[in-house]
């Protein structure tokens, strides 16, 4: 596997940081995963629901192939021994913010200074400056609300709603492995690591960057519009007789690309000569009336048929697809977008993978995520500590 050789020590919790960390695992790194006493937050994300939903596929995502290791850092054992786990390691990874960090004795400028080579990677909610740089952030808050991507994703004079579990956390995980990679190339050139950061904020704000690039420059941005008010009409959702929807994306460039051919998908060739929809400016003026009439000629044909069609016109399009249909789609399996983790009694059973593609080196199958502090002992024993020693830490509360 890619990464094999490769130390990497997580102090995380939550969803970017983990994730990020996972990844790496998924290519052959060692992670040891540090938990407080009390764990990672996620491990209680089915905490609260029906008994019969066994596991916490949530958790497991981001944790699977992992060592796991107990450390009260608030004991000086505790932060000795991940001290030491740092100084031996290629990769530290934390979202815990640099202040606690700081007084700790685990922050970026302490940790180097004893192991020159660490890439040191931290991500928070805010970025490292700035007013605000102290402050908690979750997905929901730093990417989602203060980046702009919950107004931009919100109809005009419709009310914004809230993210997806974990839909900012991943992306700023996926910006996460990129910077801890540069920096261990950087490392290769110059045999030194470096502090890499990451923040909810700024991958909110890459994210919509397309967007904020208009914002920035013209100074304003055009909002988000209803179906029925469509800036361009068949750039659009339609649903078939049959009750499904789909998306169809007009391919760019001067003129009209796909709009005759779109009207004889529908059925309707008629309307690409009616003078309400002759030109792109037309159809914008009269998008309620010219999705009226095509929302009419699709719920006269089935999903099968549309489809058909479509792809003969080579048109660009995809269904609107429910997590059940994503689950049973054979492409989303083709595309290795799924990968097998075992379930740790004897079977297995599929989960995302993370998005890059290794032809010939990809991973088949994952271990599951760890237990609560199953690995301490293991970990503190290839650390140096003797047996008695580790019952020390055991009995004082600073391993568990």
């Amino acid at each position: 596997m890619l990464l094999r050789g490769v130390k990497v020590v997580e102090f995380a919790s939550y969803i970017a940081a983990p994730a990020a960390a996972c990844m790496l695992a998924d290519w052959g790194a060692d992670v040891i995963k540090v938990e407080r006493p009390g764990g990672d937050a996620m491990r209680a994300a089915f905490a609260d629901v029906k008994a019969e939903l066994k596991g916490n596929p949530t958790f497991d995502l981001d944790n699977r192939g992992k060592r796991a290791v107990v450390l009260d850092i608030g004991k000086p054992e505790g932060r000795e021994a991940l001290a030491k786990l740092a100084a031996d390691a290629d990769v530290f990874i934390t979202n815990v913010r640099p202040a606690a960090l700081k007084r700790a004795g685990l922050d970026e400028a302490t940790l180097r200074a004893a192991n020159p080579r660490l890439v040191y990677a931290i991500v928070t909610g805010y970025g490292l400056e700035g007013p605000d740089a102290h402050k908690p952030g979750f997905d929901v808050t730093a990417f989602w609300a203060r980046s702009g991507v919950a107004s931009m994703t919100t109809p005009k004079g419709m009310d914004p709603f809230m993210i997806r579990s974990g839909f900012g956390d991943h992306i700023t995980a996926l910006s996460t492995v990129a910077a801890i990679m540069a920096g261990l190339y950087d490392r290769e050139r110059t045999g030194k690591g470096r502090l890499v950061a990451t923040s909810l904020l700024a991958s909110g704000v890459y994210t919509m960057g397309s967007d904020l690039a208009v914002q920035l420059k013209f100074g304003r941005v055009a909002s988000m519009r209803t179906r029925d008010q469509s800036i361009n009409p068949i750039g659009n959702v339609f649903r078939s007789g049959d009750g499904r929807w789909f998306l169809h994306n007009p391919r760019g460039g001067g003129g009209s690309p796909g709009w005759a051919e779109f009207c004889q998908v529908a059925g309707r060739p008629d309307l690409a000569e009616d003078e309400r929809f002759k030109s792109g400016k037309d159809r914008r003026a009269n998008s309620p009336a010219l999705i009226a009439e095509l929302d009419k000629a699709f719920a006269a044909l089935s999903f099968e048929e549309i489809a058909d069609r479509l792809d003969a016109a080579d048109l660009v399009w995809a269904p609107l697809q429910t997590p059940a249909d994503v689950a049973a789609d054979p492409q989303v399996a083709a595309s290795g977008a799924l990968v097998q983790v075992e379930d740790g009694e004897g079977g297995t059973y599929p989960s995302p993978a993370a998005p890059m593609r290794f032809p010939g080196a990809d991973a088949a199958l994952r271990p599951r995520s760890p237990m609560l502090g199953e690995h301490t002992r293991q970990v503190l024993a290839e650390l140096g500590y003797g047996a008695e020693a580790i019952e020390a830490m055991y009995a004082a509360g600073a391993a568990a």
